[in-house]
Order: C-alpha cells, then structure tokens, then sequence
C-alpha cells in the first residue's frame, strides 16, 4: 500500500510539472504517466497497464534508447524550456528555479524507478492471470539522479537546445539540420600551408574571445586544403563554443533569416560557404555582399563568414562580356570585385612549388611506411603531378595511396599514371 501511495503521488508530481512542462509532452514521459496512474487506480485496467508499458518501451526504443533516466536528463539538457533559457542567461527568478527545483526532483524519481519493480507492482495490478504476460514486457535500465546544481551550471556553460549538444549544422531553411558526426580533420591530416592555417586560427581565436572579427576568405587551388582548413577548426580543444554551420551556395538568400536565429546565442557561429562560385546572373551574389557589409541590418559579433573558393573575385567572368554595351565596363569589373574585397581577411592557398611539394610527399610517404630511396619517390612524384591536377596535397596524397595500392613493390609502368584510377 505503501509503494502504490508513493507511485500516485509521484504521478501527481509529474502531471503538474511548470518549469518543465515540455517533458511531460514527451512520447515515453507521456506512456510513464499513464504508466502510473493505471498502477495506482482504485481498479486498474490490466490491458491498458500492459498497453502503456508497451508505449513507453516503443517510445524509448525509438530515440535509441535503453534508460528512461537518460532519456529525461537528454531532454531536459538539450530541449527548449523556460528554465533552461533564463539560466543560460543568468535570469532566472526564484519562483521559476522553484519549480525547476521541483520537477527536476520528480523526473529523477521517475527515471530510478526500476523496471523489475514496476512489474512487481503491475503483477500485483493486473492479477495471476496476467502473469505471463508481465513477466514478457521489456525492460528498461534506470538512470543517474539527476542534479540540479550541475544542470544548471551546464546551461550556464553550454546554453541550451541543439547548439549545446552539437557543433556542426547544415542550413536547410527553415531549419538548422545537426551534423552528428561532423568531418574534422586531425592535425596530423593537414599538410602544408602553415601560414595560411594559423592565420585562420588566430581569426577565430579572437572571434571566440567576443572580438568583432572580419570575414575570411580561402581561395586558390583546388586540393590545397581550404576546407579542411575550416572544418578542422571544431578539433581545436579550446575551441569549444565554436560552431560551423554550413550554407550551401542555393540558400544565400536565406542568410538574413538564419543569422537572426544565431544572434544573442552563447556561442559563435560561422557560416561556412564552400566552393562558392557565382555566374554573372546570379541573384543570390546581392545578398551576400549585403550580409557581408552595407546593410541596414547589422550582423551579430557571434556569427563570422568563411567561405572558400578556387577563384579570388568569386564571380565568372569572361573577356567577351567586357565592354559589351556599357558606357564604362570598367565599373562592372570593379562590381564583381568588390564581393571578394568584404571579406576582410582573404587567404591564398596557391599551388606548391617543386620543392615544398616534394617535401610533402617524403613525409607523407613516412607516415604511410612506404620505403623507397628518396630518388626514386621523387621521380615517380614528379611523374604523377605531370597527368593529375597540380601540386596540391591532394595529388600528393593521392600518389601515396596510389603506391600503398600497388604495394610498393616494383616501380609503375610509365603509363599506368594516365589511367584514371
């Protein structure tokens, strides 16, 4: 009697939860509260108790996982709530850290609720006929209690919502698409280009300490590592607040719209354009010049562009159209040029010369094991930049995969560097 008391008002607890009204939404909270309400009846309805442990069950399964107490506390870390937004931002009054005090205590309880003893009391419910079929139900695991202490202190350091579960998105407007498993390039795959790279870094750096920083922009050879340069920014380890969200070339004109969503965020934002190229007649060039500098609408200090490019004026431009039809065709040049010039910060990543490219094909070959006389590497190097595109340490790269492929064996027939691997 005295567990079935603790269960119903456990159930009273959670059905009146304020600061945290959202989770009680939740498909598995949901099945849990009909859970308990059937388990703590007067005369309770076996096939609806079996019904919503079946609910809750499914409703875990389906997020992947196994806990209900990780379940609520990934909830009630990552997903929007009026709690999680005022103490992020240090606003918290007291009545609503009451009630967040309050819930919070009622989710822990229900997430160290053991799965065995809530059969025990569904058995007990639903009546020795019903036994087999109690037994049968899945289990779940319980969870960690959970503290409000360090939940709060977690919105005070990560924020709340997506940007504090992930560092990586794709803008697909009108929503922000989190990149689980973001490509981040380890230290020890960027090659070259030091210079380049720490200039980048020293950007961000700045940008990250709530600097106003400029806008970046990577350009030159293809290969050369400009996005991986970007990209590779997430490992930094001091880099924490960083974010990356990337915004494919088709939704430019969505740009306004998505740094509105960033602003007044905890953290830093950059808008990654990669390989961005425009035609003569694209209508989204406008729009980025305008995000860049000259709008009436300013842009946030936590939110940066870096795009990167194989051209340095970004925009198509032939000898044909110069002069044709204008008065002064000088002016148009100068247009097209002057997208380039708002990014404060321009890089070249231009193509290797002989020796640095050589040089990275010996420490590339070092890494991968490969043992050749440094003659014969290098003639064979030099060999392969003659039919592939440039000397870029994707060619480089692409050499030494090619050896490892033929195992380092015997030296390659002169023709096999023609055919397309």
């Amino acid at each position: 009697m005295e567990q079935l008391e603790e269960i119903r008002e456990l159930e009273r607890r959670l059905a009146s939860a304020a600061a945290y009204r959202n989770v009680t939404l939740l498909p598995a909270v949901k099945a849990a509260l009909g859970l308990l309400e059937e388990l703590g009846a007067v005369s309770p309805r076996p096939r609806v108790l079996l019904d919503r442990w079946a609910e809750l069950f499914y409703a875990l399964a389906g997020e992947g996982y196994a806990s209900l107490g990780e379940y609520l506390r990934d909830h009630i870390l990552y997903d929007d709530s009026p709690y999680a937004r005022a103490a992020s931002e240090g606003k918290a009054d007291p009545s609503l850290v009451r009630a967040a005090r309050r819930d919070l205590d009622a989710f822990s309880r229900l997430g160290s609720l053991g799965a065995k003893r809530l059969k025990a009391l569904a058995l007990e419910a639903a009546g020795p006929e019903y036994g087999p079929a109690v037994d049968a139900l899945p289990e779940w695991r319980t969870g960690r209690k959970l503290d409000f202490q360090k939940i709060t202190e977690q919105y005070r350091r990560n924020g709340w919502g997506p940007f504090a579960r992930y560092r990586a998105f794709v803008w697909e407007d009108p929503h922000l698409i989190p990149v689980e498993d973001p490509d981040v390039p380890g230290a020890d795959e960027l090659v070259g280009y030091r210079l380049q790279r720490t200039a980048v870094i020293d950007n961000t750096r700045a940008f990250l300490k709530g600097n106003r920083i400029n806008n970046v922009l990577l350009y030159g050879e293809s290969g050369t590592g400009k996005s991986a340069t970007v990209k590779s920014l997430l490992g930094i380890p001091e880099f924490g607040d960083l974010r990356i969200v990337e915004v494919r070339r088709e939704r430019l004109g969505d740009l306004p719209e998505l740094i509105r969503q960033l602003s007044g965020r905890r953290q830093k934002f950059i808008l990654f354009l990669d390989d961005l190229t425009f035609e003569n007649d694209d209508k989204t060039f406008s729009c980025l010049k305008t995000v860049l500098e000259g709008g009436l609408e300013r842009r946030p200090v936590n939110v940066a562009v870096y795009a990167t490019s194989n051209r340095r004026h970004l925009v198509r431009e032939f000898f044909s159209e110069r002069g044709k039809d204008e008065i002064d065709p000088k002016e148009s040049i100068q247009e097209k040029a002057a997208l380039s010039e708002r990014f404060g910060i321009r890089i070249p990543f231009l193509a290797l010369g002989k020796q640095e490219y050589l040089e990275l094909v010996d420490i590339l070959a070092a890494r991968a094991g490969i043992r050749m006389e440094p003659e014969a590497l290098h003639g064979e190097a030099m060999r392969w930049e003659l039919h592939h595109a440039g000397r870029t340490p994707r060619t480089a790269r692409q050499f030494i995969d090619y050896l490892l492929g033929r195992g380092c064996v015997c030296p390659p027939d002169e023709g096999d560097f023609e055919r397309p691997l």
